[in-house]
C-alpha cells in the first residue's frame, strides 16, 4: 500500500521487526532506510538487546536520512523500571535536499504503521538525539 504523497510503500519486515521489539524486546533498536529505487521503506539494521545507546547512534549515517526506533530503558523516581519506544526521524543538515523531502513527506504514514511509539524526536545532528534529550522527553 503506497502513500500517494510520497509513493513509499512499507515493507512487511518493518512492522514485523517493530512488533518483535515491542512485544518480545528482541532488539534494542531498528534503523529503517527508504530504498528510492524500490519506493519502499526497509529494515537496514537491527540492534542486539545488549547494544548500547552509543551503538545505536553510531549506526546512523552522518550524511544520510534514516528513521529509527529505540527501546529506551530507565528508572522512574520511584525506582520502577520502565521503557519507552522512541521514534527518531534522522535528517542531518548535510544530507541531500531531495532525501530530506522524501523522508519528511513519508514520515507520518510510516510512523502510523508502527503501533506503539511513545516518543518522537526529529534530529539534524547527534546532539538533538543525545541520551539526555531522550531522558528529558521520556521521564
Amino acid at each position: 500500500m503506497a502513500n500517494a504523497a510520497s509513493g513509499m510503500a512499507v515493507h512487511d519486515d518493518c512492522k514485523l521487526k517493530f512488533l518483535e521489539l515491542k512485544a518480545k524486546r528482541t532488539y534494542r533498536f531498528i534503523v529503517y532506510k527508504i530504498e528510492e529505487k524500490q519506493k519502499q521503506v526497509i529494515v537496514e539494521k537491527l540492534g542486539e538487546p545488549t547494544d548500547s545507546y552509543e551503538d545505536f547512534s553510531a549506526s546512523l549515517p552522518a550524511n544520510e536520512c534514516r528513521y529509527a526506533v529505540y527501546d529506551f530503558d530507565f528508572m522512574t523516581e520511584e525506582n520502577v523500571p520502565r521503557s519507552r519506544i522512541v521514534f527518531i526521524a534522522w535528517s542531518p543538515d548535510v544530507s541531500k535536499v531531495r532525501s530530506k523531502m522524501i523522508y519528511a513527506s513519508s514520515k507520518d504514514r510510516f510512523k502510523r504503521e508502527l503501533d506503539g511509539i511513545q516518543v518522537e524526536l526529529q534530529a539534524t545532528d547527534p546532539t538533538e538525539m543525545g541520551i539526555d534529550v531522550i531522558k528529558s522527553r521520556t521521564m
